[in-house]
């Protein structure tokens, strides 16, 4: 008996019923590089102002903005701009453990640099969440 190859699905998002552009469409690369970028630039100017550039206050500052701002209003500051939310894959409220989980994951670079063809890093996935358009 064969079996036919797996296909990949034709855009990221498709396997969970989300659509391929759009409101509600799996928030790509670009899209979540420059909401990083715009993260991380304020978290930048806030240790500069604050700390004379401390890099612990940095991380510190990025880290407090990502647990604040997602478990308040579901994005970050860069998400907001981007036109961008955080959900829970199955729906549902975030709660508070998921968002600081995503963010201490986020801090540390490497699980957002790594995802799957869903285009969800490993700091999603490890705590069930989807970056998503509005």
């Amino acid at each position: 008996m064969t079996t036919a190859p797996a296909t990949p699905p034709t855009w990221p998002g498709k396997r969970l019923g989300l659509p391929e552009s759009g409101p509600r469409s799996i928030a790509r690369l670009g899209r979540r590089l420059g909401a990083i970028a715009i993260d991380w630039g304020i978290a930048v100017v806030l240790s500069v102002v604050f700390f004379q550039y401390n890099p612990v206050a940095m991380q510190l500052i990025f880290l407090g903005m990502q647990i604040l701002l997602t478990v308040g209003i579901n994005a970050s500051a860069g998400h907001l701009v981007l036109g961008m939310r955080l959900q829970r894959i199955e729906g549902g409220r975030l709660g508070v453990v998921k968002p600081i989980i995503r963010a201490v994951l986020l801090t540390l670079l490497i699980p957002a640099m790594i995802w799957d063809q869903d285009q969800r890093g490993l700091h999603d996935r490890a705590v069930g969440t989807i970056l998503l358009r509005r």
